[in-house]
């Protein structure tokens, strides 16, 4: 079958490998849509420290039931949508044990430590597949990274009563705003690119900051009656946004965080003390997140036309990634169709 490899940095082939069969405890799917995600940009940048080369890529699946094994519960059938939960969960190490899975001490991503799903067939543990017949398969790639951005408002522990600004309105900063937005909190989204503000805005923020042309620190003060945000979401990993987290959080306020930044950074160490602030960090997403996401989705309301910024075919991969490496701001996801 088909498989998309990265070899090494700037460099995808399309292979050849065997099929899979499946376990008695496992599914097997045929691939629709797979989505190139940050993780997988950075792969092919030479940028992420994780990942074991060669790599087949890919976690924000979109796919069919095509067979299952004799240990899979009925209500798992041939023929169903579904995605994927792909995290594994080692079950001893201090977050296993502690009820949190999704920041398994040595959880291996799909696509990142192991192979992923820019193949034509994969097999999984049942208990990693989410099926819903009421989702396409295309709408399916969306589930993962939007729980990302659901997983970190509840980090947050976001309510209806809460100022929320979230930095960065990439695909993971999106889901942040749409799930604050549902809990009825007043958002603030901030990015440099208009365009990616004026979706912010379609999808639950009621108020938006360029910060490339606008005083983010004034704004801000402005909407919060000088306050500051109760809980600030980074979803962008850089050191100007994780500083501006910590000034413009707050006293007393939640600070949550999404993104890598890439190099040290340097805090006025002095607001940890004196704005007495929770940093808490957000990593991957939970069932629950996945499902919160899928029943959104179910809404109808989402404009996901606007999510998906392209889709290519198996042997136009590295053309995708070239685009998405040569204009970051301009992409939300890029998809890979098996059909």
């Amino acid at each position: 079958m088909k498989a998309i490899q990265i070899v090494q940095a700037g460099e995808v082939k399309l292979a050849d490998i065997p099929a899979p069969s499946i376990s008695p405890n496992e599914v097997l799917l045929k691939i629709k849509y797979v989505g190139f995600c940050g993780s997988d940009l950075n792969t092919y940048s030479g940028k992420n420290p994780m990942v074991k080369l060669p790599v087949i890529p890919g976690h924000e699946i979109g796919a069919v039931i095509e067979a299952t094994g004799s240990e899979a519960p009925s209500h798992l059938k041939a023929g169903m949508c579904c995605t994927v939960n792909p995290y594994t969960a080692c079950g001893n190490c201090p977050s296993c044990r502690n009820g949190r899975p999704n920041a398994c001490q040595f959880n291996q991503t799909l696509g990142v430590q192991r192979n992923g799903a820019m193949c034509e067939y994969i097999a999984l543990p049942w208990n990693k597949v989410i099926a819903d017949s009421a989702i396409s398969p295309v709408d399916f790639c969306l589930v993962e990274p939007m729980s990302v951005g659901f997983h970190a408002v509840n980090r947050g522990k976001v309510s209806d009563s809460d100022t929320v600004a979230v930095i960065g309105c990439g695909m993971i900063g999106v889901g942040a705003i749409v799930r604050a937005a549902i809990r009825g909190a007043k958002v603030t989204a901030i990015d440099i690119d208009d365009a990616k503000l004026a979706l912010a805005k379609r999808l639950g923020a009621s108020y938006t900051i360029n910060s490339r042309t606008e005083n983010v620190h004034e704004r801000l003060q402005e909407i919060t009656d000088n306050q500051g945000a109760d809980v600030i979401i980074e979803a962008v990993g850089a050191p100007p946004t994780y500083q501006m987290a910590i000034d413009e959080v707050a006293f007393t306020g939640r600070v949550v965080c999404i993104g890598y930044a890439k190099t040290e950074i340097a805090f006025e160490t002095k607001y940890f003390v004196q704005k007495e602030i929770d940093i808490r960090g957000s990593r991957n997403a939970m069932p629950e997140d996945f499902r919160a996401v899928m029943e959104y989705l179910k809404r109808g309301t989402c404009p996901k036309e606007e999510l998906i910024s392209g889709i290519y075919p198996p042997d136009k991969a590295g053309e995708a990634l070239e685009k998405w490496k040569a204009n970051p701001g301009q992409v939300f996801r890029l998809l890979i169709e098996f059909n």
